[in-house]
């Protein structure tokens, strides 16, 4: 079996994490291996996998890619403060190799992150034992009244939503149930080499806003704001993605005391709010959950949300959030773009991250769903379909491929080219949505095996949204990966609550492309 997957892999076939371990699960004389998790939180959790006897050096070094991978999703969903390797001879001494590889190249990423946010990680070994029972799910609440509470006091008061992204930074303001504008600003955070450049940014629009609040007679109150990173308690803790790897770059500056000014963002926020004024903040995936709940729930879908909400926000990147049953958003990374799951594709992993035919992660140098998922994998698998869609968006310098970012930002040109073509009719450009919609079922897939059942329906934001020839394009590629879980457009169709309703009715935004602005100021309140 593992002979044959080589053969697969060195035939630039893709193997899919989910596939492989139910293969290997099916092996009548596997190894057993049990991966205890211990979170942030103290809470434990346990995971069951089947290892295959090897034979060769290269079926060892599969092994060891496939269980880094699991230590690498496991910890990029929850982080973590030890993880313990479950298991017998041969196994312990197979899997005693893998603390080595996450202290170096891009699986180190995972492991700067735990340190972060628990101070320290540990691996561990044990004799095998089985998993047990899995831990008991958050009880139901009253989710859908508490968020009709949140949507009736977001009408008093001049609050403001921010929804950061990689490519911009979108606002929207509102003044006693009054959306007064929204706004769009084009940024580079990754180019940044200071915290100052990601964060001047924000503050300014913010300042932009206040001035217009005070304009209509009113003050800034509230700011709800969405952030590309994990945040924990309102404080960006992450850390490790693209937009801050200017700042990582910077050999003149200390990374950590330099990144530590992005976790103080709320304090500078309340600074210029009016006395009592709030500020909250998440992830950005997490606001999009967020912002369907609160959508279903003014409709009075309450049982639609009883169980949570998981969304993703799919435009620069694929941002995933889930709002539990009682209200709260877990306190874990869940940095589902950054999963592992295709350990084949070795062309497009052979390729250096910048480029645009590379299977790997900037920010991990990994080749993670980033590059599957979001404008990256559009831009990827154009290239592999048809280069010529991209005519006139790519440039080539020494043997790299790129989309240009100076002196002209060429990325959301280029992917507003393809999602036009794909409307049109293209079956080339077509089949890049398709294939984007398969690898978002692998997503809910891995989701499933870390998280157990999940809800059966997921809310997509963001330009691949926006369009509803490619979003029916991505229906079709997710459909038939058969997951049982359907994807539902945050567009017009969800337009619920007051705020949302006259975004719905703005001729110059959209409610996919500035929904979640607008649950931020839901959320600022919530």
């Amino acid at each position: 079996m593992l002979s044959a997957l080589l053969s697969d892999e060195r035939a630039d076939a893709p193997l899919w994490l989910c596939d492989l371990r139910g293969l290997f699960a099916s092996e009548p004389d596997g190894l057993p291996l049990t991966l205890r998790l211990l979170c942030p939180d103290g809470e434990g959790r346990a995971y069951a996998l089947m290892i295959p006897h090897w034979e060769t050096e290269a079926e060892k070094e599969l092994l060891l890619r496939f269980l880094c991978a699991h230590v690498y999703n496991l910890l990029s969903a929850f982080s973590g403060r030890v993880i313990c390797f479950c298991c017998g001879e041969p196994l312990s001494a197979l899997c005693r190799e893998i603390p080595a590889r996450f202290e170096g190249g891009g699986l180190r990423k995972v492991m700067n992150i735990a340190r972060r946010i628990s101070g320290s990680f540990h691996f561990r070994f044990a004799p095998w034992e089985p998993c047990g029972d899995a831990p008991a799910k958050t009880p139901e609440t009253a989710l859908g009244a508490a968020l009709r509470r949140a949507c009736a006091e977001a009408g008093r008061g001049g609050l403001v939503g921010l929804d950061v992204g990689g490519s911009d930074i979108k606002l929207a303001a509102a003044l006693d149930g009054t959306l007064l504008y929204t706004e769009e600003y084009d940024w580079n955070p990754a180019a940044s080499p200071t915290a100052e450049g990601i964060l001047d940014p924000m503050l300014a629009l913010l300042l932009k806003a206040r001035e217009r609040l005070r304009a209509a007679g009113g003050e800034l109150n509230g700011v709800g704001l969405s952030f590309p990173d994990v945040v924990i308690r309102d404080r960006i803790v992450g850390g490790e993605t693209p937009k801050t790897r200017g700042m990582r770059d910077n050999t003149a500056l200390d990374y950590e005391r330099e990144f530590k000014k992005l976790g103080d963002l709320k304090e500078a926020i309340l600074a210029l709010c009016a006395p009592g004024g709030r500020c909250r903040i998440c992830n950005d995936g997490s606001m999009a959950a967020f912002t369907a709940a609160a959508e279903l729930a003014a409709g009075g879908e309450d049982a639609a949300i009883a169980g949570g909400v998981i969304a993703h926000s799919l435009g620069t990147d694929l941002g995933t959030g889930w709002l539990l049953p009682d209200g709260s958003i877990p306190p874990i990374p869940l940095e589902m773009y950054d999963l592992l799951l295709d350990l084949g594709s070795r062309s497009a992993a052979a390729f250096p991250p910048e480029d645009l035919r590379s299977s790997r992660n900037e920010n991990s140098g990994m080749p993670g769903l980033r590059r599957a998922l979001g404008q990256a994998a559009a831009y990827r698998l154009a290239w592999s379909l048809d280069p010529g869609m991209l005519t006139g968006f790519v440039q080539e310098e020494n043997g790299l491929l790129t989309i240009p970012t100076a002196p002209e930002d060429l990325r959301k040109p280029a992917l507003a080219h393809l999602m036009a073509l794909a409307e049109e009719g293209k079956p080339e450009a077509e089949e890049i949505f398709r294939q984007i919609g398969r690898n978002l079922a692998a997503v809910v897939r891995e989701m499933d095996w870390i998280f157990g059942a999940t809800p059966p329906a997921r809310f997509l934001f963001g330009r691949f949204v926006k369009s509803r020839r490619c979003f029916a394009l991505l229906c079709e590629g997710f459909d038939g990966a058969e997951t049982g879980v359907r994807l539902k457009a945050a567009d017009e169709e969800l337009a619920n609550t007051p705020l949302m309703r006259q975004l719905a009715e703005r001729p110059d935004a959209s409610v996919a492309q500035f929904g979640q602005t607008v649950g931020a100021i839901y959320y600022a309140v919530f």
